[in-house]
């Protein structure tokens, strides 16, 4: 809320001599940001769905099925977080490019429908706490794996979902990267790559970047606000639910 000439004086001031409100007016106006909002919006919106749905169904079969190899594949799956995203960004960028998804959003939302190592494990421990029990009486009452998932576990081990749900809003939310390499029209820009573009314009305006920026952060705050209590009880590896 600062004016330029307050941001750029020397020693700097925590509380502005002049609040300049319209600061936020003049960056709302001075690039889409309504239409970038909408882009980020769509984008985290299916991120969000992708990760809750997945992560909780293959969590489900690693809780609750037996299978041959379960414990093995279980734990390839969890060494795929020993792997840094920077060493797949090449080759999935030759695959995405290869299958002509490059300047679509596909490549952002597509993988979060094949689950997250970490969140599966989260969801897993949940699961895990369920009780047996519960799930062989609903078996002889006919209920096959899938209505068990949605109509039992799903209810049981809503902190966790929530959790996930959380974390998946914040890095779509937040990415900028994803974004920077697969978006290629203006139009179709996020709030992250809107903010860089408009900084790269002329000559930095810091009142105007920094409210852009504040703008930007206030739907992760508020949602942590609203959502802590699940977030820390999701955060309870050993779960949310005893038989």
């Amino acid at each position: 809320m600062k004016p330029m000439e307050e941001i750029v004086r020397f020693p700097p001031t925590i509380i502005p001599e002049t609040f300049e409100w319209g600061n936020y007016l003049h960056t709302i106006q001075a690039f889409p940001f309504f239409r970038y909002m909408r882009n980020t919006l769509l984008i985290t919106t299916f991120v969000v769905a992708g990760n809750v749905l997945s992560n909780s169904f293959i969590a489900y079969g690693f809780a609750k099925i037996d299978f041959p190899g379960k414990n093995i594949l279980f734990a390839l799956v969890l060494a795929t977080m020993m792997v840094p995203g920077f060493v797949t960004m090449i080759p999935q960028y030759i695959l995405f490019t290869r299958i002509g998804w490059v300047g679509t959003y596909l490549p952002l939302i597509v993988p979060s429908f094949f689950g997250s190592a970490f969140f599966i494990f989260l969801m897993r421990q949940f699961y895990m706490s369920v009780s047996n029990e519960l799930i062989e009486a609903a078996k002889i009452d006919g209920a096959n794996h899938l209505y068990i998932w949605s109509r039992l576990m799903l209810p049981l081990t809503k902190p966790a979902l929530i959790t996930v749900g959380i974390m998946s809003f914040n890095g779509a939310w937040n990415d900028f990267l994803g974004p920077l390499l697969y978006i290629t029209r203006e139009e179709r820009y996020t709030l992250q790559i809107g903010l860089q573009s408009f900084q790269n314009q002329s000559t930095t305006q810091w009142n105007y970047l920094m409210a852009g920026a504040t703008l930007v952060m206030i739907p992760t705050v508020l949602l942590f606000f609203f959502a802590q209590k699940y977030f820390i009880s999701g955060m309870d590896l050993t779960g949310g639910t005893k038989g």
